[in-house]
């Protein structure tokens, strides 16, 4: 038999104590939103035409990217906000980041890659929204790209 002590805790209330030091732990660090859009880009790689290790004349070869090439450039990006009732209002968001970019032109790239594109896109964003961390992701016709991580 078991004997019961002042201190003696019932099921209950310890599942109750358990569950309320559970969700005490669940504290958020942050709340980001993002978006996605597309934009039809030129670019080229000026180095692939020379670098040896980039035009090896072989199944490795990729020295055509040094000629002006076209792909469809994949954007996400993540910003934080500062409360639950959003902040920034990511249709908002999405519609500023794709006029920074013009209506309906083809972007005209010349050798910036995925990462200075993110970084360029970075420096737009934190004018606009200061303080903020953001990852913003650029890809090529969403098969290859590069991520980058914006701490405020």
């Amino acid at each position: 038999m078991i004997k019961m002590t002042a201190n003696y805790e019932g099921y209950y209330d310890y599942m109750l104590r358990r569950s309320r030091e559970e969700d005490a732990k669940m504290k958020k660090s942050s709340t980001n939103i993002w978006v996605t859009f597309q934009k039809e880009g030129l670019h080229k790689y000026p180095a692939a035409l020379d670098d040896p290790n980039l035009a090896t004349g072989d199944e490795q070869d990729v020295s055509f990217l040094g000629y002006i090439h076209r792909h469809i450039f994949h954007f996400k990006v993540e910003i934080e906000v500062f409360h639950d009732d959003r902040d920034i209002e990511f249709i908002q968001f999405k519609r500023w980041m794709e006029r920074l970019y013009g209506e309906d032109a083809v972007l005209n790239l010349n050798h910036k890659s995925c990462e200075m594109i993110a970084d360029d896109l970075a420096e737009q964003i934190n004018a606009r929204y200061p303080d903020r961390d953001m990852t913003i992701t650029v890809s090529e016709d969403g098969e290859n790209g590069a991520t980058i991580q914006f701490e405020a």
